[in-house]
């Protein structure tokens, strides 16, 4: 079996508190931000930055509406999956589908920019063939949640709205304490492109 660790970049959702706000034609995952780094790249371009450095392969799962995320993922190397649905269960099913042998999957939100590099190498190096790991902030579980080899099977039969959160009972999960509130802020509204943690 492969040894090497896959990425699944979640950029399939509508976007509809950001929209609603920013306005109907506005995609949160192109706004511009300035990351950790202090370099100002649009939303997904952090997220696939940060993630191209800790895994081996990248899959970005997009829709048929949103062609500049697509060019953006074939531009950082990742392979690209359209889905016509929004939904998480549906989107991480498709990419597991798409990239079954690895000996896991590391799950990422295209809406999250802000999480810290040396997070992503915790959970990466925490993780384990049997095992679901997950940084935890302040008593919090965050992201990006990591998945080891025995939950293929489980990760492809996910479907509609909901994660992969009913695969976390009776199993193996593997809480990674880090320093960062980067694991818990997401971009739902414009005046979150601005981090400010407390």
């Amino acid at each position: 079996m492969p040894e090497t660790l896959c990425a699944i970049v979640l950029a399939a959702g509508r976007g509809s508190r950001y929209r609603l706000l920013a306005g109907a034609h506005r995609n949160k995952l192109l706004a511009q931000c300035t990351g950790r780094d202090g370099i100002e790249r649009c939303v997904l371009e952090h997220v696939l930055t940060r993630v191209r450095a800790v895994v081996d392969k990248c899959i970005v799962i997009t829709r048929p509406d949103s062609p500049g995320v697509a060019e953006l993922g074939l531009l950082y190397g990742c392979e690209v999956v359209i889905l016509e649905s929004p939904g998480m269960g549906d989107s991480i099913a498709a990419a597991v589908a798409a990239q079954p042998d690895h000996r896991g999957w590391l799950i990422m939100l295209g809406d999250m920019p802000f999480i810290h590099p040396d997070t992503l190498k915790q959970v990466v190096q925490s993780m384990d063939a049997d095992t679901i790991t997950v940084p935890v902030y302040k008593g919090e579980y965050g992201h990006p949640v990591a998945f080891g080899r025995q939950f293929g099977p489980d990760l492809m039969t996910l479907a509609g709205e909901k994660g992969a959160k009913r695969l976390f009972q009776g199993v193996r999960v593997s809480d990674v304490a880090v320093d960062d509130p980067g694991v818990l802020w997401d971009v739902d509204v414009p005046a979150a492109l601005e981090f400010k943690p407390t």
